[in-house]
């Protein structure tokens, strides 16, 4: 990564105007930005950036399964009932987004792997509970593994 895609990616997750990060992320064509972005975002801030991320025809399949696991996806994986009851529901419909994304391949490029590292046992229990879980969710996407800077 170049010192001046870092300069630019530092701006962005520090930029404190919620609109002109928007309208900044929106323009954004470089998937590693959005994906390094998404890695390093505060996901305590909310949903309407990775939304955003999500929505932009560059992010690719392994930010998706990124932002899906760092939304803490995994407790949708683990019981569905327990988020459609959720009263977070900027969380809810996230969740949703992305996971219906997910299962229909709806990104324009798999070039950046991510392994949400699960354990042999949360395989196992995920699938024993679920046997039809599409192993997308779950599995190390395809693509290249990129070192995530931390900014």
């Amino acid at each position: 990564m170049l010192n001046s895609e870092i300069t630019y990616l530092v701006g962005l997750l520090y930029n404190t105007n919620k609109n002109n990060l928007i309208s900044q992320l929106k323009k954004v064509d470089n998937p590693l930005i959005l994906h390094y972005f998404a890695a390093n975002y505060n996901w305590n801030s909310g949903f309407d950036i990775p939304t955003v991320i999500l929505g932009n025809e560059a992010c690719d399949l392994g930010t998706g399964l990124l932002m899906f696991h760092y939304a803490d996806g995994y407790r949708l994986l683990e019981s569905s009932d327990e988020i459609s009851s959720s009263s977070l529901e900027e969380w809810r419909d996230f969740l949703s987004k992305i996971y219906n994304k997910l299962l229909n391949l709806d990104f324009k490029s798999q070039d950046i792997s991510f392994d949400p590292e699960l354990t042999k046992i949360q395989w196992y229990k995920l699938k024993k509970n679920n046997p039809d879980l599409p192993d997308i969710l779950i599995s190390k996407s395809p693509g290249e593994v990129v070192d995530i800077p931390k900014l």
